[in-house]
């Protein structure tokens, strides 16, 4: 885009409005010398006046309105180059954003089959855990199980041994009482008593 000049514009205006100005006034001029008649010459007279103020009010007006004209030109033209730096950086900003979001399409296979084996991968490291804790608990649950099995074992033991021996008692006693007859059971008391009163 041209680079927009305020004061090379109201000079070319200025310029141009001087050069009108001239040709009307030469026009006018060289109208009066030609000498066509009393009445029309009169009119000639009063359109070179108006044609001459028309000039003055022209160059006057240009005077007068040059500043405002060449600061609204120059405040009109930091505003357009303003908006376009703006839409320059809002155009970098988009395309910027655009690459990222080309970029991050173009990773989006990449990604997806990262998360599908990490979900896998915590899915098997899960599957390995649960499988330690149950081995863990079943370890315990066994060792638990052979205490168990081994107290009631002793228990039963023991109550078997109980069992025999008070069997065996009964059936010694069933034995002596059928083979001690009645003296050696009068031998008996007496040794006894003989032990006690020694």
């Amino acid at each position: 885009m041209k680079n927009f000049n305020p004061k090379r514009q109201c000079l070319k205006i200025a310029g141009i409005a001087a050069a009108l100005v001239a040709g009307i006034c030469s026009l006018v001029w060289a109208s009066t010398e030609g000498g066509h008649g009393g009445v029309h010459n009169s009119w000639l007279t009063v359109d070179t006046w108006k044609v001459l103020n028309f000039g003055i009010l022209a160059v006057a007006l240009f005077v007068i309105g040059k500043k405002p004209v060449k600061e609204f030109f120059s405040s009109r033209a930091k505003s357009i180059e303003d908006e376009l730096n703006e839409l320059e950086q809002k155009k970098a900003e988009a395309v910027k954003e655009l690459a990222e979001y080309q970029a991050k399409f173009r990773n989006l296979d990449q990604e997806s089959k990262q998360i599908v084996e990490d979900y896998i991968q915590q899915g098997q490291d899960a599957k390995k855990r649960i499988l330690a804790e149950a081995e863990a608990q079943a370890a315990k649950l066994e060792d638990m199980a052979k205490r168990n099995i081994e107290q009631e074992f002793k228990a039963a033991r023991t109550q078997l041994q109980q069992e025999i021996a008070e069997k065996a008692m009964e059936k010694a006693e069933e034995i002596i009482k059928g083979s001690i007859s009645s003296e050696d059971q009068d031998k008996l008391v007496d040794d006894y008593l003989k032990k006690v009163v020694a």
